[in-house]
């Protein structure tokens, strides 16, 4: 064995760590998916603009009147 090396019980320990902190990612990332609000139950927007959304374009049109951002 090298110095590099590190004896066996110290890579198993590792590597329990290692798997031990990936099923509690999996287990976090599933809650947030489940706590995640469905796009169909999300409210719309009341007297928004119609058409494409304008700010995606970097332009507002209000009755007929543009303005740059």
């Amino acid at each position: 064995m090298t110095k590099t090396q590190k004896p066996p019980a110290e890579n198993e320990e590792i590597a329990f760590r290692i798997r031990a902190a990936a099923e509690r990612a999996g287990r976090e990332a599933q809650a947030r998916r489940a706590a995640e609000i469905a796009p169909a139950a999300r409210q719309t927007e009341i007297g928004g603009p119609r058409g494409p959304e304008p700010t995606r374009y970097g332009d507002w049109e209000c009755k007929g009147l543009i303005s740059d951002f």
